[in-house]
């Protein structure tokens, strides 16, 4: 096998290459407009795919530095937190105490159908918990963090292989499944945004017209962005120091939310970018690298190796997140507009990672009005609860199963 290694510059070549490649797909195929599949996602694929096959037929394997990706994750998170203002917080209150509510009983859910499928299967038990929660709402941090565990108390011998082909899976349909989940709830209850000529949190409708983006208004993004990651990095700081770890993008996250919600009433005068077309084309542009990156980086040929028992436990939980978010956190949230757009967020979040939800809802919101709302309560809850949750019950369950 021969190893190619991308350095950064190479490897930021071709992931906007590839975000270029997706929106030709989008721009060309009628089913990937329809269902609301993200740029990043279709040309993420697509790539990994193609990486894939130079592996398994020309015996070429390519690794990608992604140094660039993990900034741009920061930046992301960052640009969420300064367009998060105080009156959308508390308005967001409720729903996200509900939403938390119902993304850790679905924890809950998630490992017990993966402990089922493993007993119907002749599985070892804990494996079930490797394709439930620990890869799927884990995502791929969680299983480097757990895998080890796996392997050395519990005898999975190919637990870290397990986990990471598990989180793959779920990486890739939770990019796919959003918005068509989405598309069905909006037009079977005729649903429509609050406000369709409010300004998108994250990026700009394809059709707007007249979009005022200058040197000064990019100038001044960029410069309150850097204030606040240097402020989160702050935080960071002061969190690992009082034990607790949190990481970087959410004290980044948090960073923002405290900046926005300050500094403009302080200096009134000072052009704060909250609600700016610069800010939101920032954001837009650094989550669709950081998935492009992240997807065409993604070793696939590690599903080949999954077992059929495996194979069918992934295709269960890809039923079970899509029956549970429209019969169960669709009409928890609300029924309305915001609750669709949440529900792709969070069949996203349940099978891939945070960047994927966000990235669901950014598609369906290009193309049916803006959701402040979605935007702050499924960060909040992936990027911060919900791993606090997960280590808790995937703990839980292991020493039932033991």
């Amino acid at each position: 096998m021969n190893i190619i290694q991308l350095d950064v510059r190479l490897t930021v070549i071709v992931g906007i290459l590839v975000l270029y490649l997706g929106k030709y797909l989008t721009k060309k195929i009628k089913f990937l407009q329809n269902f609301n599949i993200p740029d990043a996602v279709s040309g993420g694929v697509l790539a990994s795919l193609f990486f894939g096959i130079c592996y398994g037929i020309f015996k070429q394997q390519i690794e990608f530095n992604l140094y660039i990706r993990d900034t741009l994750l920061i930046v992301f998170f960052t640009t969420i937190g300064l367009s998060a203002k105080l009156k959308t917080l508390i308005k967001g209150g409720k729903p996200l105490f509900i939403l938390l509510v119902a993304a850790v009983f679905y924890l809950i859910v998630q490992n017990m159908t993966g402990v089922a499928i493993a007993a119907l299967t002749g599985l070892k038990l804990p494996i079930g918990l490797l394709a439930g929660s620990v890869s799927l709402s884990g995502g791929h941090g969680t299983v480097i963090a757990w895998s080890p565990l796996f392997r050395d108390t519990y005898g999975i011998a190919n637990a870290p292989e397990i986990g990471i082909a598990s989180a793959t899976f779920g990486l890739v349909f939770g990019g796919i499944i959003g918005g068509p989940i989405a598309k069905f709830l909006i037009n079977k209850n005729r649903l429509q945004a609050n406000n369709p000529n409010q300004d998108l949190t994250i990026s700009i409708k394809e059709d707007e017209k007249n979009v005022t983006i200058d040197y000064n208004t990019m100038l001044n993004s960029v410069l309150v962005i850097a204030i606040a990651i240097t402020l989160g990095l702050e935080i960071n700081l002061i969190a690992t120091a009082m034990g607790l770890k949190l990481p970087i993008f959410v004290s980044c996250l948090l960073a923002g939310i405290i900046l926005t919600n300050t500094v403009p009433l302080g200096f009134k005068r000072f052009p704060w970018p909250s609600d700016t077309p610069a800010l939101a084309l920032i954001s837009d542009v650094s989550l669709g690298l950081f998935l492009s990156m992240s997807l065409m980086s993604l070793q696939l040929w590690t599903l080949v190796d999954l077992a059929g028992p495996i194979a069918l436990l992934l295709l269960v939980q890809l039923f079970m997140i899509t029956v549970y978010t429209i019969f169960v956190v669709f009409p928890v949230m609300g029924k309305n507009y915001d609750a669709a757009v949440i529900s792709a967020g969070y069949s996203g979040l349940a099978l891939g990672a945070t960047p994927t939800a966000i990235a669901n809802m950014t598609a369906v919101t290009e193309n049916f009005g803006a959701s402040p709302q979605a935007f702050i309560i499924v960060p909040l809850v992936g990027a911060f609860f919900i791993d606090i949750a997960n280590a808790l019950i995937i703990q839980n369950f292991l020493d039932f199963l033991s």
